[in-house]
C-alpha cells in the first residue's frame, strides 16, 4: 500500500498536514507494508527538509500512490481519477458550494473517505481538528477582550511559532475581579477551550453558581444542553430527546447573558434547535455580554451577533444590537465578535500533530483492516456511485439542492 501526503491546493493556502515528520517515521516503522511518501509543497509549515531528515521520501508525482491524504478540499482540476482520497470534503451536509466537487469525484471514479464521517457506531468522531479550534478560538476571545478594553495586547496566534509561545502570551491577560465567562458545548471544541481556561487559572463553577452568585475572581461555566434548555410542555429534560428532536425545547440562555461578560460558543448547533439569543434579546438593557468568541461560526444562526465570518488576518468585528449592523469596536454599545472559521490554521504544526496522533491511533488500523466497517461508513463514493451510507446525497448530486 502506497500512501502519500498530498500538497494542499485550495486557496487560501492551508499550512496543515495530516502527519508530522515524526509521525510519518512512526507509521513506516509500525507498518512495514506501508510505503509512505510526501508530495512537495511550498505551503505547509513543516518543511521538506524536516521530512527528509527522518528518511521520508519527497515526491512531485503521486500517480503511483494508492491512497492520497489531504486536509481541505482538493480542487477539481487536481483530482486524479481512480484514486482513494481522505480529506474534509464538506459535502455531507449538502453544502451547495461543493456539489460540483462531489460530481467530479463520481465522474473520475474516485473513492472518497471523509474524515468527518470516521466515527464509531454510536456516532462519536474518531478524528478532527476541533480541539485546536477550541484552543485557538478561546485564546482569540481573550485577544478580543484585550483590544476592546485596552488592558493588554496579545500576540496573534498565527504569529507564534507554536502553542507554547502562544500560551506564554497568556501571562499578559488581566481581567476584572468579577468577570464572568460562559461556554457552550460538550465536545472536542469545548475541551480545547477549557485547556486555555486552565492555563489562565480561571476557576470553573457550576451553572447554578454562575447564575446566582457573585465572585471576587474571574470564573467560567461550561453549559450542558440541560443547563440552558427546557421542554415546552414542562416535562423533565432528557438529553437524548433533545438531540432527537430539539424543536420540542425552548432556550433559556438569555438568563446567562444577563450575568456573563464573555461568551465562547463551542457547541454544535442543529438547525432545528432554538436560537441561543435573538437580535431582540441583544437589544435588552439587561443583556450584558460584550465579547463573543463564536468558534462554531453559524452565520445568521443561533447567535444573533454573528452576521459574518471573520478571518485570521482580521479576526474581530463589532455588532451594534440597536442598529442590527456592523459597527466599530470602540462603540460602547457594540458586541465584539470573533468568528474565524478556520482557527486550527493559526497553529498549523500543533494542530497537525494532534490530528496525526488521532489518525495513527484511530484511523490507520482500520485502513489496514476495516473489520469494524469504520472506513466503509465514511466512504461517500466508490466505483463511480454514491455508497449506500450516502444515498441521501442523491438529490444533491443531481442538482436538486440549492443554497
Amino acid at each position: 500500500m502506497k500512501i502519500c501526503l498530498i500538497l494542499e491546493g485550495k486557496n487560501p493556502p492551508d499550512q496543515r498536514v495530516p502527519l508530522s515528520p515524526n509521525q510519518c517515521k512512526e507509521v513506516i516503522e509500525k507498518y512495514p507494508s506501508i510505503n509512505l511518501v510526501v508530495q512537495n509543497s511550498n505551503v505547509r509549515r513543516f518543511k521538506a527538509t524536516e521530512y527528509e531528515a527522518l528518511g521520508i521520501k519527497m515526491v512531485d508525482s503521486v500517480d503511483d500512490c494508492d491512497i492520497l491524504l489531504g486536509v481541505k478540499e482538493v480542487p477539481i482540476n487536481q483530482l486524479i481519477p481512480n484514486k482513494t482520497y481522505f480529506y474534509f470534503s464538506h459535502t455531507t451536509k449538502k453544502q451547495p458550494y461543493n456539489a460540483d466537487l462531489l460530481r467530479a469525484m463520481l465522474a473520475k471514479n474516485i473513492t472518497m473517505v471523509d474524515y468527518e464521517g470516521i466515527t464509531k457506531e454510536n456516532g462519536r468522531r474518531l478524528i478532527g481538528f476541533g480541539r485546536y479550534a477550541g484552543i485557538v478560538g478561546c485564546y482569540n476571545s481573550f485577544l478580543a477582550y484585550g483590544r476592546r478594553s485596552n488592558r493588554y495586547d496579545l500576540k496573534r496566534a498565527f504569529e507564534c511559532e507554536d502553542r507554547a509561545e502562544m500560551e506564554s502570551e497568556l501571562s499578559k491577560v488581566k481581567l476584572p475581579s468579577d468577570y464572568k465567562i460562559v461556554l457552550t458545548g460538550t465536545g472536542r471544541v469545548s475541551k480545547g477551550a477549557g485547556e486555555i481556561m486552565k492555563k489562565l487559572n480561571i476557576r470553573k463553577v457550576s451553572a447554578k453558581e454562575f447564575l446566582n452568585q457573585t465572585f471576587n475572581e474571574p470564573v467560567y461555566t461550561s453549559l450542558l444542553p440541560e443547563d440552558c434548555h427546557i421542554r415546552k410542555d414542562g416535562t423533565p429534560f432528557v438529553r437524548v430527546e433533545y438531540y432527537d428532536d430539539p424543536t420540542r425545547f425552548e432556550c433559556t440562555f438569555i438568563n446567562y447573558a444577563k450575568v456573563a461578560n464573555m461568551f465562547i460558543a463551542c457547541h454544535f448547533w442543529d438547525s432545528r434547535a432554538p436560537y441561543l439569543f435573538s437580535r431582540e434579546d441583544a437589544k435588552s438593557p439587561e443583556f450584558k455580554i460584550k465579547i463573543v468568541g463564536d468558534i462554531s461560526c453559524d452565520i445568521d444562526g443561533p447567535i444573533a451577533c454573528t452576521i459574518r465570518p471573520s478571518t485570521i488576518a482580521d479576526p474581530i468585528y463589532a455588532y451594534n444590537p440597536q442598529s442590527e449592523s456592523e459597527s466599530d469596536c470602540d462603540d460602547p454599545d457594540a458586541i465584539c465578535v470573533m468568528a474565524v472559521d478556520n482557527l486550527p490554521c493559526e497553529l498549523p504544526k500543533d494542530a497537525s500533530e494532534d490530528f496525526g496522533r488521532e489518525f495513527i491511533d484511530n484511523v490507520l488500523p482500520h485502513i489496514v483492516d476495516d473489520k469494524e466497517g469504520i472506513i466503509e461508513r465514511a466512504t461517500i463514493c466508490k466505483d463511480g456511485d454514491l455508497t449506500p451510507h450516502h444515498e441521501y446525497l442523491r438529490d444533491y448530486v443531481n442538482g436538486e439542492v440549492t443554497a
